[in-house]
């Protein structure tokens, strides 16, 4: 990514910032993508991701405050970004493949990691943001070593408020476990309605990015995939 200078001659790093200094909200997926997701699974997830994106880019304001990162759960114990971060109108949802064991723990240390990279960067370059969000999506649960210890660590930065961690489960998947990572009580999606999902954090995300700076956090209405 190239830098550019201002009027003045000094570097402004990141052009999407120079060019777009709109306050900023980041959301961070972190998405299960083991074996038990292949099929129907997997086909239903990579469908809401390419409404995820089409729903963004058609709203003008959320496609240039919303920044998303995407972090793949898969292998024996690898967590991987398959989208690093980028604002909504730049985004191209990726194809997700499933594979390989359930390690929420690493995914979810890594997404503290880029969260906290993140917040580096609007502050170098002059950008404000709102509190950083991260759904967790899983059909399972954790599988790697120490999970238990990375998901506290999730649950202390929601405590200072340092982001707002949301666990969503599909079928089959252990909401006990999955509530460890969460100060909130984890969601159940109905059947394979990600598509819905999607749509419903695409809504919530611009509305947020649009509310005012000291407004409450908050969720639209999530009976269109949430297993009552």
């Amino acid at each position: 990514m190239e830098n550019q200078k201002d009027i003045s001659g000094d570097i402004i790093p990141y052009v999407e910032f120079a060019d777009n200094a709109n306050e900023r909200t980041p959301c961070v997926l972190v998405l299960d993508c083991s074996g038990s997701m292949r099929g129907e699974p997997i086909k239903q997830l990579n469908a809401g991701l390419s409404a995820l994106e089409k729903e963004l880019k058609a709203d003008i304001d959320a496609s240039s405050r919303v920044q998303l990162l995407i972090i793949k759960a898969c292998g024996k114990d690898e967590a991987v970004v398959s989208s690093d971060w980028i604002d909504a109108m730049n985004f191209t949802a990726p194809v997700m493949e499933a594979g390989g064991l359930t390690p929420l723990g690493k995914a979810m240390e890594l997404a503290l990691q880029k969260i906290e990279e993140q917040k580096c960067l609007y502050d170098s370059c002059g950008v404000t943001f709102k509190r950083p969000w991260i759904f967790l999506i899983s059909d399972g649960e954790p599988t790697d070593y120490g999970w238990e210890q990375a998901a506290e660590k999730c649950r202390y930065a929601q405590q200072n408020k340092k982001v707002i961690i949301h666990a969503v489960g599909t079928q089959g998947a252990n909401l006990e476990k999955l509530a460890k990572f969460s100060l909130m009580a984890p969601k159940r999606l109905t059947g394979l309605k990600f598509t819905e999902f999607f749509l419903w954090l695409s809504r919530s995300v611009s509305c947020i990015s649009k509310a005012d700076p000291h407004a409450d956090d908050f969720l639209e209405d999530i009976n269109d995939w949430n297993e009552q």
